[in-house]
């Protein structure tokens, strides 16, 4: 029998599950649309089956020690979800708490890049690390702060929300209800606006311009940049330069050793690295130049906060 926790990350477009032993191998993964129903007990249900299902198709016999979940808006200590701005759920979830008696298992949860933190921490890049941050660029940016070994969370659970600092004043509307946040620019989302923005400011020729608002996806600008089109690696010089200004700012406030970036649109390579350093290089304060390495997350495709969510389940019961 294999001992296991099981990692939930929670995003806002799909669900990763995944059971993982306590050297951080992913024995056995799945995902589902976060989408599902109209309310949390309704996506609740289908990821219970979700889960039974691959536990029988595995065919393997897992002895699970309990479940770590990964979202955004997470307070590690209520175990809710609160106003998550890019969930369906409106308000309050008690979460942990749903889970529990719908599993039979203990839970427990974080904000999704502190689980993602956690991961990178644990098994990957940052092994070894007393200071660093995890900024996830996907569907929202979030981040997770370590500073001596330990996770931030602040008085109330809810710190880290660097996603949400301003970076242009009456900027963007973002789904939080200010505007100008980071997230309204250097997600999969906000590259998307910028892309929109760029086409009808430059009017230039571009493979981009025959694809809709609802058409066209931060996957869709990786492609056109990489085979060489002008506006499409413009995209990206503008999305890193907004990131490098808000990462140099976060280096004065936290002095790091590294920031890790994951998610989606990290998968750009050096079309979102190379002019987020840049950027980043050119705005820090002289005490802190060519101190903070910018590098993407050493864990392997989605897995970091899949991890991550299943260490939170080892670290609390594990005993």
């Amino acid at each position: 029998m294999k001992k296991v926790g099981i990692g939930i990350d929670i995003g806002g477009t799909n669900t990763q599950i995944g059971f993982v032993d306590k050297e951080g191998n992913v024995l056995l993964s799945t995902k589902m649309s976060t989408s599902i129903g109209e309310t949390f007990e309704d996506y609740l249900d289908e990821l219970y089956n979700t889960i039974e299902k691959a536990k029988k198709e595995s065919n393997e016999d897992f002895d699970i020690l309990g479940i770590g979940i990964g979202a955004p808006n997470a307070n590690y200590y209520k175990g809710t979800i609160e106003f998550a701005a890019n969930l369906r759920w409106k308000g309050v979830i008690e979460v942990t708490k749903l889970v529990t008696e719908k599993f039979g298992l203990p839970s427990v949860m974080t904000n999704d890049a502190n689980a993602a933190a956690i991961g990178e921490m644990v098994f990957g890049g940052a092994k070894g690390m007393d200071d660093f941050i995890m900024i996830t660029l996907g569907t929202g940016v979030g981040s997770g702060i370590v500073t001596g070994g330990k996770l931030v969370y602040g008085s109330d659970g809810f710190a880290g929300e660097l996603g949400h600092v301003r970076v242009e004043k009456n900027g963007r509307l973002c789904g939080c209800g200010k505007r100008g946040c980071l997230e309204t620019y250097t997600s999969a989302t906000g590259i998307k606006r910028t892309a929109f923005e760029v086409m009808a400011d430059r009017n230039e020729k571009t493979s981009l311009s025959s694809l809709s608002y609802d058409e066209l996806t931060a996957f869709h600008i990786y492609e056109a940049a990489n085979n060489g089109d002008h506006l499409a690696r413009e995209i990206f010089r503008k999305t890193g330069t907004i990131l490098g200004e808000a990462l140099a700012d976060f280096v004065a406030a936290g002095s790091p050793q590294a920031i890790f970036l994951f998610g989606g649109l990290s998968k750009a390579g050096d079309l979102i690295l190379k002019p987020t350093e840049q950027a980043m290089e050119e705005n820090l304060l002289h005490i802190f130049k060519n101190k903070v390495k910018v590098q993407f997350s050493h864990l392997d495709g989605d897995s970091a906060a899949v991890v991550g969510a299943s260490a939170l389940a080892w670290n609390e019961f594990d005993k």
